[in-house]
């Protein structure tokens, strides 16, 4: 006699799910979404670059002084070393060019001003958590973030 026993693993069918087709309003909203973070991190961005690091300040004179050093010592270095300041030189090459590179922060602030209240609204962003991240107090006056949403 053969047994049988409910097989567990069957699989059932699916629900099918129709999808609604979104609004031209939803699409509207989420492209904004999108535009208004875009500017909003390009300006969070543009003020961090501009702060640089504790110490004394490095400049494309004085990191194209350290390629050239670099330059002089590869011939006679040993293959490790050559290494070591192959990488070196790499690292200085993409620091040369991140300070050469300037960031017109009134145009990205003017953008900045004007979305960012619209932004921080809809994503509840707080005065505080702007100046936290560097913000100055004037740039959130004039774009209407006050402190009252501390």
């Amino acid at each position: 006699m053969a047994i049988t026993a409910k097989n567990s693993t069957a699989k059932k069918p699916a629900k099918v799910v129709k999808k609604r087709p979104m609004t031209d309003d939803h699409k509207a909203k989420l492209a904004q979404g999108r535009n208004e973070s875009r500017v909003v991190s390009r300006y969070l961005e543009a003020i961090n670059a501009g702060k640089g690091k504790r110490g004394r300040k490095r400049t494309p004179d004085s990191v194209s002084m350290q390629i050239s050093k670099i330059d002089r010592e590869l011939p006679d270095a040993s293959a490790i070393v050559k290494l070591e300041l192959t990488q070196r030189r790499l690292d200085l090459v993409i620091e040369l060019e991140r300070l050469s590179v300037r960031v017109d922060l009134r145009g990205v602030e003017k953008d900045f001003v004007k979305i960012a209240k619209s932004y921080a609204d809809r994503t509840g962003i707080s005065y505080s958590a702007f100046r936290t991240l560097g913000v100055p107090a004037d740039v959130l006056k004039k774009a209407g973030i006050s402190r009252s949403r501390a």
